[in-house]
């Protein structure tokens, strides 16, 4: 499990870069943004079961609607990268450098999302919370 504080909560800019091994056939793997009242601001979870990764919020305690991706570059027993970025509209989730979802931003102020975790029984190699240039989205 990784945990991190975003100081001064998450901006245009954040980018998320999740690096490990995919070595058990269990959906056991997401990511969550969590804002200072605890809600689920942006929870994205790999489905190896299904092959889809899937994005949603959860607020007030209730889950909004998912959204699914059918694109899944992810394959069992390999090396994966996932990386999540933000722009002032979207979160963008990239698996393998293949684009595989964007979602709106439905939880405001963005700079509420003040934590961001990674739960995963896969092999973690690497894990950087990173403030980026503007210019490079």
């Amino acid at each position: 499990q990784f945990e991190a504080f975003c100081a001064g909560g998450l901006a245009p800019g954040w980018s998320l870069l999740v690096q490990g091994h995919s070595d058990s056939g269990e959906d056991k793997f997401e990511i969550n943004f969590l804002s200072e009242a605890g809600d689920i601001a942006f929870h994205v979870k790999p489905r190896f079961s299904s092959a889809t990764i899937v994005g949603n919020t959860c607020q007030g305690g209730r889950w909004g609607p998912e959204e699914v991706s059918g694109v899944f570059p992810l394959a069992l027993g390999e090396p994966f990268e996932m990386e999540v970025s933000s722009d002032a509209e979207h979160f963008h989730v990239h698996a393998q450098e293949h684009k595989v979802l964007q979602f709106a931003h439905r939880h405001r102020p963005l700079a509420a999302i003040t934590r961001v975790q990674v739960l995963s029984e896969h092999r973690l190699a690497q894990v950087e919370l990173a403030r980026r240039d503007l210019s490079w989205w």
